[in-house]
Parts: C-alpha cells; structure tokens; sequence
C-alpha cells in the first residue's frame, strides 16, 4: 500500500515531482507562486505555449525546483469542489506513475475534506489492471505528501474506500474466465473472514432447495454452476440495517435471446452490481460504521447449453411470484428477483439493489449517469445524497405504475419484459415486485460501471462505480 502522510507546510520537502494547482486565468493555487517565483519568467511564456491557462484538467509539466525533480501544474477551473479535486487529484496519479515521491498541495485548497478527496483521486488515479500483460508497469510511487492540514483519519479513510473500489475494479476487469462463480464465492469468503463478517454461500443444490427460482433459472445454460453469496456484518450498537443487492451476472451471452458478437465483448462487467457490494461491504467493515449490512449476490453465467431456459418458460421466485421469461437477455432482473426477496425477509430499514440492468437507461442518461428508481421519496433522497458526497452521478427517473401492464401476463403473475418503450421503468417495475412495499432504491448502473477512456480519477474498463455511494450511505444511515 502507498504510504500518504500529511505535511503542515511544503517547506524544505523535496521529492520527485512536485503538484501544485492553478485556477482558471491563471491564477495560482497553494504553492504554485512560490514555485513559479523560484523557477524564472520564462515559466509564464512556456504556459503562454501551451495555452495553459487553469481549465479544469489541464495540465503543464516543467523541468524541477527547490529539491523536486519535476514540478507538474494541473488546472482546477474557477473555483473547486470536492470532485473537482478527485479529478485533478487521478490526473496527477497516472501523470505520476513513474515517480517514486510525489508531493502535493492540492491538499491545501481550503475546502472541507479537501486532503481526503486528493488522497482518494490520487490512489485511483494510479489503477492498472496489469495481471494478464507479459511486461506490466505498475505505479511506481511509494510515497505520497499531502501539504497542508490533513487528520489521519481522513487518510485512512481515502484508503480504504478507494481499496474497496480497486477491488471491485479487478473483480469487473478480470476475465470470466477467471472467475467462475465458485471462484468468486471463494474471494466472498476470504473478504468475510479477514473481516469478521459473517457469510453463508448456496450451492446449486442449496439455491434449488432454497427455492431462488430466477437464479436457478439463469444458470440452467451454464457449465459453471451457480452461487448465491450473503454476507452479514453486524457491528455491536448498531441500530439501522441496509441491504445491498447486486447483479452478478459473470458472463452474459444473452442466454437463447442470444447477443450479437459485438454485444458480449464487454459482458465480463455484468457482474458490476456484485462486485460494487463485495467492495463495499469490505470498506464498510473496516472503517467499522455502525450500521448492519446485508450484502446479497447472486452469482451465475447466462449461456446457452442445452438445458438453457426458453423463451416462454416460467420458474417461480423465492417470494413464491410467477415469472414468464420472454427473453432470456433480461436475466439480471431475474438473479435479481430472488436477491431482493431474500433481502426482504431481512426486515432491513433500506434495500439498495445494483445493477447493469438496461440499455434503455444509458439512452436516457448516457454513460456517465446512474439512474435511480424507488418509490420512497426518503430512500431515493438518501442515496441520492450519498452519492452526491460520494461524486458518483446519479439521476433520478420515475418509476411510472401507469406502465406496470405492460408487464402482465396471461400465464403467470409477471413478465419479465415489457415493450420497447420505457425499458429502464418496465426493468425498475419488475424488481418492485419482489420488495414487499419495503424502503428500496434501484441503481441502473449500466452506463458509468465501464468506461471506455481515463478520466480524471476513473480508468479504462470496470470503475467500481457505487462503491464510495454505498459506503457513503452507510456512514449516512449511522448518523441519521
């Protein structure tokens, strides 16, 4: 792990690259006068170049001063905010991968959390997912400074969420290959015990028995048999629960409704909903908040073997609903189903559940914007400030009952599709179906859980989106 300490004052630190931020117009941020000062005018007509001006993200490297080997200036716009130092802070990690010692004063913008939010940026900003290349070159930075006053406890604190975010990164990028349900049952269970969380994993024998009808369901095409993952974590004087629930879906080839070749190129990420509660759960346990945490996953690949369900089949689930699938591509909602009314049966205060679940929603919203579904005003703003403090994006779209016909059946209690209009609603309507009227919000992560470019502190593939959401939400419910 990094080693991050705080510095009252840059002083006498040297190290190998120094950061310094830069509001637009060029107008200098903590340190960077000083260090402009010590470097000569000529700095002034090299940005005149560069046509550097403070824009948030820009960026100018120079040759070193004042014991740093190079001095790197990132641009924060007019004025920051917490995100915009989460951003600025990924920019300087991945500038920064080849440097041993970094120092910063970012962390001395004055905003409250202002060390924690750089700490946070800078440890993702570095991020590789490097297991499979024959000559990696990971971050070589061991030591990070932060200028400025900077408590421990925030540091810590960007260091464990952004560990659980990492882990949900590795999770979404490995290949499917490389983690068959079982295997991802496996990592559950290290998580659990190296964190005194408790945890029961189903078998396929356990999960047919226990009556998890969409899972079983969902498996039936699939080698690689499936697992239902529930941990517990249960702190002492904790007085709220929450469940997580997320989809984890390991390989999804769209089952009989099978996908085009393009469309599963980035199927190894289906299961983002339960990786972001494997790297949740972990963080909320080792920062020891207060708050009872259910995290569900239910684990399976969508293939097409011969036993794979058809178009037209019914299984019934674990909340004893009917279900008539008409395209098996629909399937997340179905692991879903049986996630959700196992959570239910908890009693918790608030059921989050996570998901890739539609296209129909990156139509809405694009690729950087969850969208948010529930019918309890107090759930929805819960979430919602939790990912607000958290800097994820989310965005909230009705749940319009008017369309719940559109999912009637003449055979069972529920579809599992509706028409081709309104698709992330129809998705959102089906899971309500198995919430039992409980406080409950619905993530659509499908756009921001991938991203096909490096982005401030987010990289290229799996981005643990709604790790730092759920951890926040936690912390929220605990104080509340």
């Amino acid at each position: 792990m990094m080693n991050i300490v705080a510095a009252a004052e840059l002083g006498d630190i040297g190290g190998d690259l120094l950061v310094v931020p830069v509001y637009e117009e060029r107008v200098w941020g903590p340190g960077a006068a000083e260090i402009v000062a010590s470097l000569g005018e000529w700095v002034e007509d090299y940005f005149d170049g560069l046509d550097f001006t403070g824009k948030v993200g820009q960026t100018a490297a120079v040759p070193g001063t004042d014991g740093f080997t190079r001095v790197l200036f990132i641009g924060l716009g007019a004025e920051a905010d917490a995100d915009t130092l989460r951003k600025a802070a990924g920019i300087a990690g991945r500038a920064a991968m080849r440097y041993v010692k970094v120092v910063t004063t970012l962390s001395q913008i004055d905003l409250d959390g202002a060390g924690e939010a750089v700490a946070y940026g800078f440890i993702l900003g570095q991020y590789t997912f490097d297991k499979y290349l024959s000559n990696p070159k990971p971050a070589q930075t061991t030591d990070l400074v932060l200028v400025g006053n900077v408590a421990d406890s925030d540091i810590e604190h960007a260091q464990t969420v952004a560990a659980g975010v990492t882990l949900a990164r590795d999770l979404i990028n490995e290949p499917a290959a490389g983690k068959k349900p079982e295997t991802l049952a496996g990592i559950a269970t290290e998580i659990a015990s190296d964190n005194g969380i408790d945890i029961k994993v189903y078998d396929e024998s356990e999960i047919e028995t226990e009556r998890f009808g969409g899972l079983r369901a969902v498996s039936l095409g699939a080698t690689n048999p499936p697992r239902m993952v529930v941990f517990k974590y249960r702190p002492d004087g904790a007085e709220k629960s929450l469940a997580l629930v997320g989809k984890g879906i390991v390989f999804d080839s769209g089952g009989l409704s099978i996908k085009p070749a393009s469309g599963m190129e980035t199927m190894k990420t289906d299961m983002s909903g339960a990786a972001a509660v494997y790297g949740a759960v972990q963080a909320v346990a080792q920062l020891e908040i207060p708050v009872n945490v259910i995290g569900i996953a239910p684990l399976t690949e969508n293939m097409t073997g011969g036993a794979a369900q058809r178009p037209g089949d019914i299984f019934t689930a674990r909340n004893g609903k009917t279900v008539e699938v008409l395209n098996t591509d629909a399937e997340g909602r179905l692991v879903l189903a049986d996630g959700l009314s196992l959570a239910v049966e908890e009693e918790p205060d608030l059921i989050v559940d996570i998901a890739t679940l539609t296209g129909a929603c990156m139509v809405a919203l694009g690729k950087k914007v969850a969208g948010l579904f529930g019918y309890d005003d107090d759930a929805v703003a819960l979430v919602e400030a939790a990912a607000r403090r958290a800097g994820e994006k989310v965005w909230r779209l009705p749940v319009e009952k008017d369309y719940r016909s559109k999912l009637d059946s003449p055979i069972a209690d529920v579809k599992n599709i509706g028409d081709r209009y309104g698709g992330a609603i129809t998705a959102a309507l089906f899971l309500a179906e198995f919430t039992d009227e409980r406080p409950w919000a619905h993530l659509d992560i499908a756009g921001p859980a991938r991203a096909e470019n490096d982005d401030g502190y987010i990289s290229k593939g799996g981005t643990g989106f709604a790790v730092s959401t759920l951890v926040a939400l936690a912390e929220d419910m605990a104080t509340s």
